[in-house]
């Protein structure tokens, strides 16, 4: 990749909106993050077993076969079906509550610009990326493949798209799981406004599949910070009755009840081992992918999933 670019206010997302060629932002993003420094940062784990191979530096010490070198007195590392034929699957959330935006760019956008970048890596290490696109049906599946025109294929879908006012998340997560034909690593980029219960019990359906699973939460910064003044009438994005109030005087209880919220899917994700990270709209894209990914290094190394924000 070229050592050669610049800091790039693309990555700004209100600048990353006007490009407007998917898979320009995708390289830019990615390319300006160097990801090659990384060592497979979308591998997945826990998977079918494959074959061995010789240890060499670098690889995680937790891989090591101890049996084979009692044995033979010579450290050999066991690869995984998903090291060696690997396949990714984005789940992007199309709902109307997506297309909520305190700035220029709504989730639905910023979730386009995070896949599209995500799906570049998977192709850049020459594995193969998929696509389903729901609100309140799978309204796109498109089964994983190696070429680089599925970023030209994202971005089409979800122009395309219309949102419907209500979504079922956890039935559209048992409905992907029952189409995905071999085990993945299934990436889910929602606001994920549903009941948690429900939620959880889709992504269990998942990991049950043997799929490993990453919770990529994305919300705006009003919501998790709320900072709204005056008087203020909320219209519902899924079909709720508008509220007319002064935010200040609920604020409080907003917050409270947001982050019991955020714990309850946090928690939930831990104890089924699926990753959860809280994916803020209004950072730049690259300290997003760039944290994420260290992060789940980290993680693999580690041989846990564990919960972030």
């Amino acid at each position: 990749m070229s050592e050669n670019l610049p800091k790039t206010k693309y990555l700004d997302p209100e600048v990353l909106q006007q490009l407007g060629d998917l898979e320009l932002v995708a390289r830019e993003v990615v390319e300006g993050l160097r990801v090659g420094s990384h060592r497979s940062p979308l591998r997945g784990f826990s998977t079918e077993f494959a074959h061995h191979r010789q240890y060499s530096p670098g690889d995680a010490l937790r891989t090591i076969d101890w049996r084979v070198f009692g044995r033979t007195d010579r450290y050999y590392t066991k690869l995984y079906e998903a090291e060696t034929n690997f396949d990714c699957h984005l789940l992007i959330d199309a709902s109307a509550s997506m297309n909520y935006g305190s700035r220029k760019v709504s989730k639905l956008e910023y979730a386009k610009f995070l896949a599209a970048s995500l799906a570049y890596v998977v192709l850049k290490q020459r594995d193969s990326v998929g696509l389903s696109v729901f609100d309140s049906e799978v309204r796109a599946y498109l089964p994983p493949r190696s070429a680089m025109g599925i970023i030209l294929e994202i971005d089409k879908l979800l122009r395309d798209i219309k949102p419907t006012p209500r979504t079922n998340i956890a039935k559209q997560l048992h409905d992907i799981a029952l189409m995905m034909k071999r085990r993945s690593m299934v990436l889910l980029i929602s606001d994920l406004f549903s009941d948690v219960d429900d939620i959880l019990a889709g992504l269990d359906h998942l990991r049950f599949d043997g799929h490993n699973v990453v919770v990529l939460h994305t919300l705006d910064p009003y919501e998790l910070e709320f900072p709204f003044d005056g008087t203020w009438r909320f219209e519902g994005l899924e079909g709720e009755e508008p509220l007319t109030t002064q935010p200040q005087q609920i604020r409080d209880d907003y917050v409270a009840s947001f982050g019991e919220y955020m714990e309850s899917l946090r928690a939930g994700c831990v104890a089924a081992q699926i990753d959860y990270t809280t994916v803020d709209t209004s950072r730049p894209l690259d300290t997003v992918l760039s944290e994420f990914f260290h992060q789940r290094e980290s993680m693999l190394n580690g041989g846990s999933a564990a919960a972030r924000t």
